[in-house]
C-alpha cells in the first residue's frame, strides 16, 4: 500500500520532482486541471504556492472525503473569490451546477488576498462561517461576503431564506490556530488548515512541520492521492 511506501522512497521522488527539467513538463493531471514542474516548484521551502498546487490539493480533499466516514466537501477553486468580488452572484451563479451547497457537510473557500492565502470554512451543518488567517488577520468582511453568496445561493436554487440570525462568522483568534513564523508558508497553512478540518481534527500542526508538509504535498499531487 502507498503507506507503507518508505520515506527514502518518497525523498527520491520528491528530489526528482525538484530537480531539472521541462518547466512546462505535466507532473500530475486530474480534476481537469494540469500541474507542471514549474507548479511543483512552488512547493519547495519559502516558496509562495500556486493557485495550480492550491486547487489541486483542495480537489484531493474533495476527492478523499468521498470515501466513508469523511464528511462531504466542496471545495471551491481560488477563482471563485475574486469572482464573487468583481462581479457579484450573477459572475458566479453557475460555478455550483450539478451541486447542492446545503447537502455539503463543509464548504471550503481559499481567499487570495493579493500576497496572502487565507481559508474560509463554511459548515453547513453546524451554520458557522469561519475564517482562518496564518498571520492573526481579521476576516469578519469576507465571511459577510460569503454568507450573502449563500443567501443568493439559498433563494435561487431551493427558494429558501436563510435566517441570518442562526448563523456564526467569526475570524478565528491567532492564539486559536496555528501561525506562520515567516513570509512564504502562508499557503501550505491555509491547505493543512482544510485537510485537518475535513477530517474533523483538530489543527494541531506548527511552523515547523512545514518542510515535511512541502514535501509530502509533492508526492500526493504527483500520485494523486493523500497519504
Amino acid at each position: 500500500s502507498p503507506f507503507n511506501c518508505s520515506f527514502q522512497a518518497m525523498e527520491r521522488e520528491v528530489i526528482a520532482a525538484f530537480g531539472k527539467g521541462e518547466p512546462d513538463e505535466i507532473m500530475s493531471s486530474a480534476f481537469k486541471l494540469k500541474v507542471t514542474r514549474e507548479d511543483i516548484h512552488t512547493l519547495r521551502n519559502l516558496r509562495w504556492l500556486n493557485d495550480e498546487v492550491i486547487n489541486f490539493y483542495m480537489s484531493l480533499l474533495v476527492e478523499r472525503n468521498k470515501k466513508e466516514g469523511y464528511p462531504t466537501v466542496h471545495a471551491f477553486s481560488t477563482f471563485f473569490y475574486p469572482k464573487l468580488i468583481s462581479g457579484g452572484y450573477r459572475a458566479v451563479r453557475r460555478w455550483t451546477r450539478g451541486v447542492d451547497l446545503f447537502k455539503q457537510d463543509l464548504i471550503l473557500v481559499p481567499v487570495h488576498l493579493r500576497v496572502h492565502w487565507a481559508l474560509v470554512v463554511i459548515d453547513v451543518r453546524k451554520k458557522t462561517i469561519k475564517y482562518f488567517d496564518s498571520m492573526g488577520q481579521k476576516g469578519d468582511k469576507i465571511c459577510e461576503t460569503l454568507f450573502q453568496y449563500l443567501q443568493e445561493e439559498s433563494r435561487e436554487k431551493r427558494n429558501l431564506e436563510l435566517t441570518f440570525s442562526e448563523w456564526t462568522l467569526r475570524s478565528m483568534e491567532s492564539h486559536e490556530i496555528p501561525q506562520q513564523l515567516n513570509g512564504s508558508d502562508c499557503g501550505v497553512f491555509m491547505c493543512k488548515y482544510a485537510d485537518y478540518i475535513s477530517r474533523d481534527k483538530p489543527i494541531t500542526f506548527t511552523q515547523n512541520h512545514m518542510p515535511y508538509f512541502r514535501k509530502k504535498m509533492v508526492w500526493e499531487i504527483i500520485h494523486q492521492q493523500l497519504l
